[in-house]
């Protein structure tokens, strides 16, 4: 009985416990939500963590009140001392409310009472910030983390790096990461616990972000840094997203390490594995390879998607291999995929690139039929093909009907019809169009000013450069160009160099017959970046012998197998085309201007002022590009300085700027007019080693070439090759045939070739006159 009597008691005294705090706690509740604070009484409150945290968490109670009553607490020191679950619950409770102004006071009162709250309380701080875009305060949280001892947690940031990222506030997120990183390795190397490694998933969104916005350097950092955690592991994302940054980039060889690895790692590439490395073999212009890759994908489990087509088109195309972009066209439709406005885009530029213009016109209209939607992209490919191939007249009824209706035209359609106007030595049309563009509210870009620029140049028409100031929308453009040239002039007439014109600008190290040397300038990287582990490149035999036979990509295999992992790789060869450049102000001196003073100077023949310009602002640290490089070679081989192009070239090389179908075109010229027909298969097999490929202008000056060095039968095949390749020859290909057959004696086949010519729609020009005058003389001479 005493037991149960006890017990009973124990009871009783428990629920009456129990009913005190919930009466207290109704009676503080009733106090805030009437009165607020100023009516508590701290000597009859037994205040205690409890008790505050039951009050914090009344959902009844507005939030303002709960911080109310949160602040009185902690005006009770010392009697009472807030703990890091209270402080928690307070900060749950402001970031659930949109309090975050009081976040700071807050934690300063926090550092005060020498509490530290979790990591995943800083964690909902941080999203919190973030999401309403306050990113300072962000940073200051982690800031303050780091001067309380939290440590950081790489998964409690998973989350922060994914929403910054998609808020677009890519270099917050690069910044935090690199400091999460940082921390890592320091607690690796201090062998302490490491609670977790960075998420894939954070970091995949981190590194598809980065290279979006062609930040290579951040992006190749976070790279090392995550490969140097030894606890962390790319998963089969990750590998594809650097295999396909670092070949948009140029870096094949990298790229093809990664496969290597993620393959040795136990990764089963899938869909998007493929996609990316024939996107990046095209890139880079490997184009045949990508083709041998294609056909591996649709022979494993995958099934090509609307992607991979757009990819093997698209590089089919710019490297001129249109009937092996058609078939792959007509296998898309066939099996259930629809081309989209990319796909036919990359077909018409690349058929009018091959001068097969009616088959691009019946592409045009088959694309009407198919109702895909054209777009203005679309339409400057058509009128810049039919203005390259001799349908000026055709291109600009087409740009006529678009102008008035008033759609599918915009800056790029103007500047295309300029150009082709100042070819044309219409001047007064051109400066009018010019207006007009600007009165439609387009900006007139440097390409356009350069075409008038060279237009005016030519012609002796600078009076016109006033008029063209007055009617550009953007007023620091034309000033601007004028006083570059203005202090171009000035620099070049006040340097003391007393160089020779046309003197080499870089040291020449030999002839330019000694060309195979040359390209040979950074062999050093190509050859180790291609080559197997001992240096050398094994024979067929024992290649195969080392691929999986069981593979599901052996020619894949075979390329990784043949890069080193200790050397970095440089793009040779580009089959990338300029960009349109807009001006940047007086402010910079920058190699897009550079070089549109270049073309000004080297259309009117004057090298002087070209070498003098490029010597300028080579001393000032411009780095030259492709074209710039193109240039100053094409003008000194016209000219017959073949030292001074082979200087160039040198340069080039040790510039490690890759060489594209435009440097080779001026090789072989200038080896045409030295009478070195004899180097010109070597080159081209050089080229074709290198993923180049060959287009309608290269196959022309071959063609010139070995027919005036009297090797027939090696033209007449490179001719039914262009032609097996799906590029039609043109009125320059049929003349310079004509010619050299003419005056090798080979009368029948001159006119077979000029039966051909007018069979196939070519219509000839003044050239074609010339040389029919010729064949008609050695025609007569053989009757006679």
């Amino acid at each position: 009985m005493r037991h149960g009597r006890k017990t009973l008691s124990s009871s009783l005294h428990s629920a009456s416990f129990q009913l005190g705090n919930i009466l207290l706690l109704a009676s503080i509740t009733k106090t805030l939500r009437e009165s607020g604070t100023c009516n508590l009484d701290p000597l009859s409150i037994p205040i205690s963590e409890p008790l505050v945290l039951q009050v914090l968490g009344k959902g009844s109670l507005h939030p303002s009140k709960k911080l109310d009553f949160f602040r009185w607490c902690s005006s009770l020191k010392p009697n009472y001392k807030h703990s890091a679950c209270t402080y928690s619950n307070i900060f749950r409770t402001v970031c659930k409310a949109g309090f975050l102004e009081e976040i700071p006071s807050l934690l300063n009162s926090m550092k005060e009472d020498e509490v530290v709250v979790d990591s995943e309380t800083f964690k909902l701080l941080l999203e919190a910030f973030i999401k309403s875009g306050k990113f300072d305060f962000a940073l200051e949280i982690l800031d303050h983390m780091e001067e309380l001892g939290t440590g950081l947690n790489p998964k409690v940031y998973d989350s922060v790096l994914v929403a910054l990222v998609r808020k677009k506030r890519v270099g917050l997120a690069f910044s935090i990461s690199i400091r999460l990183l940082d921390a890592c390795h320091d607690n690796f190397t201090d062998n302490s616990v490491v609670e977790s490694v960075p998420g894939c998933f954070a970091f995949n969104e981190l590194l598809v972000a980065l290279r979006k916005s062609d930040m290579k350097e951040e992006f190749i950092l976070i790279f090392e840094r995550l490969r140097r955690q030894k606890r962390f592991e790319f998963d089969i994302y990750g590998y594809n997203i650097c295999i396909h940054a670092f070949g948009c980039w140029g870096d094949l060889g990298t790229s093809l390490r990664l496969f290597k690895e993620m393959k040795e790692k136990g990764l089963v590439p899938d869909l998007h594995t493929y996609n990316s490395l024939i996107q990046v073999l095209c890139i880079v212009g490997k184009v045949q390879d990508a083709l041998i890759v294609w056909e591996e994908l649709k022979e494993s489990a995958h099934e090509p998607n609307e992607l991979t087509y757009r990819n093997i088109i698209q590089g089919c195309c710019k490297s001129y291999r249109m009937d092996d972009a058609m078939k792959i066209f007509y296998e898309m439709q066939y099996n259930g995929f629809t081309p989209n406005t990319l796909v036919y885009n990359s077909l018409l530029n690349g058929m009018f690139k091959a001068r097969k213009v009616m088959e691009a016109c019946q592409l045009f209209e088959k694309m009407a039929q198919d109702g895909v939607r054209t777009s203005c992209w679309t339409h400057n490919i058509l009128i810049d093909g039919l203005f390259r191939n001799g349908r000026a007249e055709a291109g600009y009824t087409l740009f006529c009907d678009l102008k008035k209706k008033g759609k599918f035209v915009d800056a790029v359609t103007f500047s295309i019809v300029v150009l082709q106007l100042c070819r044309e030595g219409q001047l007064e049309e051109a400066l009018r169009l010019v207006e007009e563009m600007e009165g439609r509210g387009f900006v007139v870009d440097l390409v356009t000013i350069t075409s008038l620029l060279i237009g005016f140049h030519k012609h002796g028409r600078w009076d016109y450069t006033e008029r063209l100031m007055k009617h550009i929308r953007d007023g620091n453009l034309v000033p601007d160009v004028l006083r570059w040239k203005a202090d171009v002039e000035a620099s070049m007439k006040s340097r003391k160099s007393k160089r020779k014109d046309y003197t080499p600008m870089f040291p020449s190290r030999g002839d330019l017959s000694e060309i195979m040397s040359l390209i040979g300038s950074t062999d050093t990287e190509t050859d180790t970046n291609l080559s197997s582990e001992d240096g050398c490149i094994k024979d067929e035999e024992s290649q195969l012998a080392d691929i999986d036979q069981w593979s599901s990509s052996p020619h894949m295999d075979k390329l990784a197998n043949r890069v080193k992992w200790n050397c970095h790789s440089s793009q040779l060869f580009s089959p990338t085309r300029g960009r349109r450049v807009q001006g940047k102000g007086m402010g910079t001196f920058d190699i897009d201007m550079v070089n549109t003073f270049l073309s000004i100077f080297l259309a009117k023949g004057k090298l002087n002022l070209a070498c003098k310009l490029f010597e300028i602002f080579s001393d000032m640290g411009l780095n030259p590009v492709n074209y710039t490089y193109n240039s100053m070679m094409s003008s000194f081989v016209k000219k017959g300085y073949f030292n001074q192009a082979w200087g160039v070239l040198n340069k080039m090389g040790e510039k490690v700027c890759p060489t594209d179908i435009a440097t080779y075109n001026v090789i072989i010229q200038g080896l045409g007019k030295m009478g070195r027909a004899d180097l010109a298969s070597a080159i081209l097999d050089k080229l074709m080693q290198q993923g180049g490929y060959l287009d309608i202008v290269m196959y022309n000056t071959l063609i010139n070439v070995l027919g005036k060095a009297g090797r027939i039968d090696e033209a007449n095949k490179l001719f039914e090759q262009m032609r097996t390749t799906g590029i039609n020859p043109d009125v320059v290909t049929f003349n310079t045939l004509i010619e050299v057959h003419s005056k090798a004696g080979r009368l029948k086949e001159a006119y077979k070739f000029l039966k051909m010519m007018l069979d196939s729609g070519c219509f000839p020009n003044h050239v074609t006159d010339t040389t029919l005058d010729f064949l008609g003389r050695e025609i007569e001479k053989l009757r006679i």
